[in-house]
């Protein structure tokens, strides 16, 4: 059985949509009370493109992921489930908002 610790949901931003990607993953925070990470403006991880990492509790999923879907502005969201299974969760376990991106995979060899 699988075991679902949380949901990441990364914002995805370049250097013109930096502040909206701010703004937006400020206000999940605040509204929800969850955890965001840093803004990061570069690539990191698997992460195709600069982005900010909002952590999300299971018992908050659906009502996270509804206000991000209207409230994102055109930008790329990547969420994923954390089971501890690092590949799985950022392909067979994600959902796409936006563009599909190809995700550097071999940051989990």
């Amino acid at each position: 059985m699988t075991v679902l610790g949380d949901f990441h949901a990364h914002v995805y931003f370049d250097e013109k949509t930096v502040s909206l990607a701010r703004v937006l993953s400020e206000e999940a925070r605040d509204h929800f009370g969850i955890a965001m990470g840093r803004v990061h403006e570069k690539n990191v991880g698997p992460h195709p493109r600069w982005s900010c990492q909002l952590s999300v509790p299971p018992e908050k999923f659906g009502e996270v992921v509804s206000w991000l879907s209207l409230n994102r502005n055109g930008l790329t969201l990547f969420i994923h489930a954390n089971t501890g299974d690092d590949l799985k969760d950022h392909t067979d376990h994600a959902i796409w908002m936006g563009e599909v991106l190809d995700l550097n995979l071999s940051a989990f060899s």
